[in-house]
């Protein structure tokens, strides 16, 4: 073998050892990576859940929102209880069916959509920083509690706002509403359009 066969080796191994040094660097994976990875999706299921949660209950909310409305504008005031108790009964119906679907498919794709960004971001290190954090016991209580904070939050929010809101609610509902009537013709000038063709 020739010096120049031989320099051309050690120059190509060395090229191969700095890609792959270089690939490692950008988040190479790696089979203990991959089970770091799989730790973290696990850790994160509540999080998912509750993904899956509010994908199920934001329908619910727009249309809970929309039937209260048809329910002052359009029901008797003595039948207002039973029919909001029979929604009632048709959204629970729509959670229980639609909510484990929503979170077994949120389980599902968790893997390949959260999975390849953890292992292209974080390093081996890195991934065991944020296991040791969600492992942590204050960390979970804390995480616990997001519901609670969050709700306590919102009721005060609105509290402290509806005074202000309010108005500037309504007065988006009178202006939304001027400029429909505006965009519309008058009911009687259409019947008298549609006379006036009929003659013709």
């Amino acid at each position: 073998m020739t010096l120049t066969h031989r320099l051309a080796q050690v120059g190509l191994a060395f090229t191969l050892s700095a890609v792959a040094g270089i690939c490692v660097a950008q988040g190479a994976t790696t089979p203990a990576k991959k089970e770091l990875v799989q730790k973290v999706l696990v850790l994160q299921q509540a999080s998912f859940d509750a993904l899956a949660r509010t994908l199920t209950e934001n329908p619910v909310a727009m249309a809970a929102q929309q039937a209260g409305a048809v329910l002052q504008n359009r029901v008797a005031p003595e039948q207002r209880d039973a029919v909001a108790k029979d929604i009632q009964a048709e959204f629970n119906k729509y959670g229980d069916e639609v909510g484990p679907i929503v979170r077994d498919r949120a389980t599902k794709v968790a893997p390949t959509t959260v999975g390849p960004i953890l292992e292209e971001k974080l390093s081996e290190d890195e991934l065991k920083q944020v296991i040791a954090a969600l492992e942590s016991p204050g960390f979970r209580k804390f995480m616990a509690l997001g519901p609670d904070m969050q709700r306590a939050l919102g009721q005060k929010l609105v509290a402290d706002l509806q005074p202000q809101i309010d108005p500037k609610i309504k007065a988006l509902e009178q202006a939304i509403a001027k400029r429909l009537q505006a965009a519309s013709p008058p009911a009687a000038a259409a019947p008298k359009a549609a006379a006036s063709g009929a003659k013709k």
